[in-house]
């Protein structure tokens, strides 16, 4: 009995057309996380750290952010689209045309970043960016100290008798430190104008604590310390804010379906040959 033309046509078909789908399937998961990897929004927080600029309105891109920002605060984490954008600070009520600060600062898709509204008019008025890389391991977490204070000279910081950095400088932020959860006590030791800060965190597993010594030594405002924690934002991967951590690429996948598509149309074609010889 010889095989109907038609069934042998279907035969060597339905495995390509089957072949065409997964072919699809897989440029499908290649390409759409990359794409959706470039509209990865930034993150971005603001510290006023400025002692002479008093308190103040904050304007991105010509709208107003945040208003009457008071120094020492620093806010939350927001998403922004990457990209450059126009930073204006101006003293609350006056308005942006007269913005003591005006900067343009570029961000990168899936990058975290502290921005510090810092100086005096002596040395001048800017904002310094921080680039935070705030990804924890399980059970630990995670401290850096930023330096904002413009007189007094650099820092050590202590906790439970011990040094855990050292020689950080004005507009320097320090390493990333591990540490273990507990609610330990930090001292900010100034040696240049001998003077110490302390205070006390409750440090938490998968969290940031973010220390920024701000204000003016001998003057005002004065010389503080400003505390912040996160333990995480929407939409990046990992814990805090991580910029280095990318998406879980399947391209390693891809040879394998390659090869499993084209022993599929080989065997296809055999099998269809061998079916329409049949009688």
């Amino acid at each position: 009995m010889k095989l109907q033309p038609s069934l042998a046509l279907l035969v060597r078909r339905v495995p390509v057309a089957l072949g065409i789908l997964a072919l699809l399937a897989c440029i499908s998961t290649q390409v759409l996380p990359a794409r959706a990897q470039t509209t990865n929004p930034s993150f971005v927080r603001i510290i006023h750290a400025s002692p002479e600029v008093g308190t103040a309105d904050v304007f991105v891109d010509g709208a107003k952010l945040l208003s009457s920002f008071q120094f020492g605060t620093v806010t939350d984490y927001a998403a922004i689209p990457p990209g450059p954008h126009k930073v204006q600070i101006a003293l609350v009520g006056k308005g942006i045309g007269a913005s003591a600060i005006t900067q343009t600062l570029a961000v990168s898709p899936g990058v975290a970043y502290t921005v510090a509204a810092i100086g005096t008019k002596a040395t001048g008025l800017s904002l310094e960016v921080f680039i935070d890389n705030n990804l924890v391991a399980p059970g630990t977490a995670k401290l850096r100290v930023y330096h904002l204070s413009p007189n007094a000279g650099s820092i050590n910081v202590a906790t439970q008798g011990k040094t855990i950095t050292s020689g950080v400088t004005y507009q320097q932020a320090g390493q990333y430190l591990a540490l273990p959860q507990g609610s330990p006590t930090f001292n900010v030791i100034a040696p240049q104008v001998n003077t110490t800060l302390s205070i006390s965190a409750t440090l938490k597993t998968i969290s940031v604590t973010s220390i920024f010594v701000v204000g003016m030594f001998n003057s005002t405002p004065k010389l503080e310390l400003v505390l912040a924690q996160t333990t995480g934002l929407p939409g990046l991967p990992g814990t805090g804010s991580d910029p280095n951590v990318q998406p879980t690429s399947s391209q390693p996948l891809l040879p394998w379906l390659l090869g499993a598509l084209a022993c599929l149309l080989i065997g296809s074609n055999v099998l269809a040959r061998r079916l329409t010889r049949v009688r």
